[in-house]
């Protein structure tokens, strides 16, 4: 992928995050919408993946049919919002390998401070999918990232629904080989570092807690 942000503006998308952002959604159609944009921006995460053939039988004739290239993808979820958006990736890519990184922001200095972490092996020969919600100041994201390149990926995409200019910025910086596919880049942060106009926080609306 060459351009480092891509906005998936489908239809389909567009309308679903507006159903997301509206205050009186409730808990179990927020994580049913997260689910379903999490599926349609697979496919735009996953659009130039390479391809090889193999020999199968058709139950008419024998033919080479174009297939998936490599080692199985991994996907990677930033606790523990990006759980949210796993479940509607692995509906596309049941067979990718999954893997965790925790962090969480403190809420003083808006950095991330990591708790967890357990990623599959052999990343420097897999398409790496790394899944939060939210890119708001991107701290946590561009940590997460660091994690992810220690543990040797290469090619890493990373997805998200809603992106801050200041968060793309801050993965600019620090990660300027991973592209970044949302289905929005919206307005500003706010002073407390949550994206205007957003959707409120990602984790709690889909989990139910305050």
């Amino acid at each position: 992928m060459k351009d480092h942000l891509t906005i998936v503006k489908h239809p389909m998308i567009q309308h679903k995050l507006t159903l997301m952002r509206e205050k009186t959604t409730s808990t179990a159609v927020f994580g049913q919408l997260l689910r379903e944009i999490s599926q349609l921006l697979t496919y735009e995460a996953t659009r130039d993946l390479p391809l090889t053939t193999r020999s199968i039988e058709t139950p008419l004739l024998q033919m080479d049919a174009p297939c998936l290239a490599g080692r199985k993808l991994a996907l990677v979820s930033i606790l523990r919002a990006g759980n949210g958006m796993l479940e509607g990736m692995r509906d596309i890519i049941p067979s990718a390998r999954v893997g965790f990184v925790g962090l969480y922001r403190d809420e003083e200095t808006l950095m991330p401070v990591q708790y967890y972490q357990k990623l599959p092996d052999h990343l420097e020969d897999r398409c790496v999918i790394a899944v939060d919600p939210m890119l708001a100041t991107g701290n946590s994201s561009a940590a997460a990232i660091d994690l992810i390149k220690k543990a040797g990926a290469k090619d890493i995409r990373f997805l998200c629904l809603l992106a801050a200019p200041e968060g793309v910025e801050t993965m600019k910086k620090a990660h300027p080989d991973v592209p970044i596919i949302t289905a929005s880049l919206d307005d500003r942060l706010n002073d407390v570092g949550y994206i205007l106009p957003g959707l409120g926080d990602a984790g709690d609306r889909m989990f139910g807690t305050k």
